[in-house]
């Protein structure tokens, strides 16, 4: 069993290592051995845990998952040279991950948490040496797709990377307005749960506007509250969401 080194102990870390568990050897890199423990109890198998300090690189295959502001500090007290860095961060450059970590192979990646579920949307770019294999590490928790560029992968975080957060939003603002008009909260919720179960399988195949046309009749329910979320100008908001994203990824780099 091939082993992968998780540099970062957060929530994206344990999503992605929860995916990967049953395929991979885990080993956990972070400041505190507290912390660290309570990596290994939620992901729920045993890890080879290891203080930054303590834990030497060379010819190690690394998920780099620290918070983007930590990248100087973090590689001041990593040693040895990594076979390969596939780092996770937002807005994180290639150029800055290798100035700051010694390794001659990077690949920048965007999962997002769906990947503790197997139904990551990944989007890659950097290094093509290592595009084969960073497709069938990261594609063992759910879609991948290479990107041509830092740029493409900085607009695809605002997608794919905070995309589960906006929709999360949809979900409890259309739970909560079926509880406005009379739905019990459970049965609410089970319904939206549902709705985006279907739904994820249907726009696998079915472009938005033709789903979209095949729901609206004329002069029907779908049309009124389409027309409502057209009155408050959500479709701008969703634009303005991805735009805000990405220039927040730029900023960061």
């Amino acid at each position: 069993m091939k082993t992968i080194t998780f540099v970062g102990n957060g929530n994206m870390a344990l999503s992605i290592a929860q995916g990967l568990k049953e395929i991979y050897k885990i080993e956990v890199v972070g400041r505190s051995m507290q912390k660290l423990e309570k990596f290994e109890d939620a992901l729920g198998v045993n890890v080879e845990k290891y203080l930054y300090e303590q834990f030497d690189m060379k010819d190690k295959t690394i998920l780099f998952c620290v918070k983007p502001a930590n990248v100087e500090e973090v590689g001041k007290k990593l040693s040895g040279k990594a076979r390969v860095i596939f780092s996770v961060l937002a807005g994180t450059t290639l150029e800055k991950l290798k100035a700051n970590l010694n390794t001659d192979a990077v690949v920048r990646t965007m999962p997002n948490l769906a990947a503790s579920v197997g139904k990551s949307m990944t989007t890659l770019t950097g290094d093509l040496a290592f595009q084969e294999e960073a497709e069938t590490l990261l594609g063992a928790i759910g879609t991948t797709r290479w990107l041509g560029s830092e740029k493409e992968i900085d607009i695809a975080t605002g997608l794919a990377g905070s995309g589960p957060a906006y929709l999360a939003l949809i979900a409890e603002a259309l739970a909560d307005g079926a509880v406005k008009q009379g739905l019990k909260r459970d049965d609410a919720m089970a319904i939206m749960r549902g709705l985006f179960g279907g739904f994820g399988e249907l726009i696998q195949d079915i472009h938005p506007a033709l789903l979209k046309d095949g729901v609206m009749s004329a002069g029907g329910t779908t049309a009124a509250g389409y027309g409502a979320l057209e009155d408050a100008g959500v479709r701008s908001a969703c634009m303005q969401a991805i735009e805000s994203a990405y220039k927040k990824a730029v900023a960061l780099s």
